[in-house]
């Protein structure tokens, strides 16, 4: 396989578990912000968008970090966007963080801000704007143990695997 998955999502999606689940089955790595930081930290590379393109060189799985937009022009690429109710999102953070009601509100409110604003700071664009990306899954729908599911069927369809 020699496809790169950018994955885009809301706070609360579920999104990271999708991740993880397609990583080993696809036996691929994910690269999420703390590794990317990790690497600009040991001046592997200068920028998020050079590490991003040098990590694309091989299958892999990126979360976040505008990898869809930095990675736009190549052929090998498919860029997921993962949304939810936010009221699931809420609720899925209250149960996983501990948190009542109103803190898991105000995280999921402050998260998706601080993620639009990134997104919008790094590329012009507006985060989630369903012109950049391929495919999109809500997992309030799908529910998150079917997307794993759902993607690898279509990259057997697709012959991506």
């Amino acid at each position: 396989m020699k496809l790169v998955i950018t994955m885009s999502r809301r706070f609360g999606t579920g999104a990271s578990v999708i991740a993880k689940e397609l990583s080993e089955r696809l036996e691929i790595p994910v690269y999420d912000k703390a590794y990317i930081e990790q690497k600009l930290g040991e001046h592997e590379y200068e920028t998020e968008a050079e590490a991003i393109r040098k990590l694309a060189e091989h299958p892999c799985i990126i979360l976040g970090r505008c990898a869809s937009d930095i990675l736009k022009d190549r052929m090998n690429v498919l860029n997921i966007y993962v949304c939810a109710k936010k009221e699931d999102r809420i609720r899925r953070i209250m149960e996983l963080e501990n948190l009542s009601y109103e803190e898991a509100v105000s995280k999921v409110e402050k998260t998706d801000a601080e993620r639009a604003a990134y997104y919008y700071e790094h590329t012009g664009k507006t985060w989630g704007d369903v012109n950049d990306y391929h495919m999109i899954l809500d997992t309030s729908e799908l529910g998150i143990e079917n997307c794993a599911d759902i993607l690898m069927h279509y990259f057997e369809k697709a012959n991506y695997i």
